[in-house]
This record gives C-alpha cells, sequence and structure tokens, in this order.
C-alpha cells in the first residue's frame, strides 16, 4: 500500500471533504512502511516531530489551524533529511522528495482553509 497526502475542506455541516489533488503523483508521502520506519521513526521524533509520528498508529488530521506547525515540522524535517534518511543520496533525494509532497499539499490548504489528512 502507499501513505497518501490529501487536503480537505469542512463543509457546512463539519464534515470533512477532499479536495482535488494534483494528478501528478505529488499525493504520495511514501511507501505503507514509511509510518513507521521513517515518519515514525525514533530519528524523526528525537527532532521533536509530533505530527508525521502520528500515520504509525493511524490517519493524520492537520487541522486549519494547525497547518502552520505542520509546516514549520516539514521544514525542521528537511533540514535533516539525512538524518532521516539513514544515509545515502538516494534514500535522502527519496525523503526530500515526500517532505515537498507534504509541504505542497499544506500550502494548498492556505488558500481555501483547509487541512491535511495522511493516510
Amino acid at each position: 500500500m502507499t501513505l497518501l497526502v490529501h487536503t480537505f475542506v469542512y463543509d457546512e455541516h463539519g464534515r470533512s471533504r477532499l479536495l482535488d489533488d494534483p494528478e501528478d503523483g505529488s499525493d504520495m508521502a511514501g511507501t505503507e512502511v514509511c509510518r513507521t520506519a521513517l515518519w515514525g521513526s525514533d530519528a524523526a521524533r528525537a527532532l521533536g516531530a509530533r505530527f508525521l509520528p502520528e500515520p504509525a498508529t493511524g490517519d493524520l488530521y492537520v487541522e486549519p489551524e494547525d497547518v502552520d506547525d505542520f509546516l514549520a515540522e516539514c521544514a525542521l524535517l528537511h533540514r535533516n533529511a539525512a538524518a532521516l534518511a539513514g544515509g545515502g543520496g538516494d534514500r535522502r533525494d527519496y525523503v526530500v522528495a515526500r517532505l515537498a509532497h507534504l509541504t505542497r499539499a499544506a500550502l494548498r490548504t492556505r488558500t481555501v482553509g483547509g487541512g491535511v489528512l495522511v493516510w
């Protein structure tokens, strides 16, 4: 399975509704193993990640009021991508690409007042 990232808004009844996301594959947040081996890893937690470790146990909903904090976490992890990757340029590139997808999704929400779903 694949770990996906999408954007959502709440409708007038308070239900979340997924928005149309780009069709270029930028909805990929990693393979299923990334839930624990990357985003939920001890390395990510040691850096202070609090959002991205959540998919290790369930879906992550970043509420609209938390998007700026989520973006800051993505930037923190990006600065430390080599440590998260555990070495190797290809692994670092993989981490950076997935963080770019997560960041773009969060930035898309700013224009609609929505949130981010990683599942």
